[in-house]
């Protein structure tokens, strides 16, 4: 099985090399395949991860067959990214291992399987938290008067709309599309509707 390794320290003064020594010991006793290294030195919360989106791009041109990490924390930047990014995986075929943890989403792996519905229903509340407390403060500072046009709810951003419908095509989940493209379901569900170019959300 040819699979990909991911690794990650948070500080410029840390480095991979435990991690990738073993997860390439995971790999050999297995007698897979290393197909491809990826690694970041960053916090765990920064937008974007170089490593990481090197194999997402990867991932989606079918380079490999799994994705192996030493701990789950390593991966995503947040619960509902790391969850979105291995749900995005599995819709390519694509099975996602943290070999510390015991977490392999494998079709033949039930209490895997279980753990990563338990982690899909804590990352959906997490995401409808975050939205009650911006439709909060939104209603907060209407409320003192702010008006919204200043800065209230979320900046339009451009978007390549053509990039929406390809990906569709190419057979992402609507979630998975506006996890890539980093926009809303309902603007891809839009999208899919009128197609099109480039555009605003």
């Amino acid at each position: 099985m040819r699979t990909a390794i991911y690794a990650r320290v948070s500080t410029s003064d840390q480095t991979n090399t435990i991690q990738i020594r073993e997860l390439k010991e995971y790999v050999d006793r297995r007698g897979w395949e290393v197909a491809g290294t990826y690694q970041d030195q960053m916090s765990g919360a920064k937008a974007s991860r170089p490593g990481l989106n090197q194999l997402l791009a990867d991932a989606r041109l079918r380079k490999f067959d799994a994705v192996l990490v030493w701990k789950l924390d390593r991966f995503g930047r947040s619960l509902v990214h790391c969850v979105g990014a291995i749900q995005e995986l599995q819709a390519l075929g694509i099975r996602f291992i943290a070999i510390s943890q015991g977490l392999d989403t494998d079709q033949s792996n039930p209490a895997a399987q279980l753990l990563m519905h338990i982690l899909a229903a804590v990352a959906q509340f997490e995401r409808e938290l975050i939205h009650e407390r911006v439709s909060a403060g939104m209603r907060a500072a209407k409320t003192h008067g702010t008006k919204t046009g200043n800065a209230i709810g979320r900046p339009r951003r451009v978007f390549d709309r053509t990039e929406v419908v390809r990906l569709r095509a190419a057979g992402l989940s609507i979630g998975s599309v506006a996890h890539q493209m980093r926009i809303g379901v309902g603007t891809v569900v839009r999208v899919l509707k009128a197609g099109g170019a480039t555009s605003a959300d």
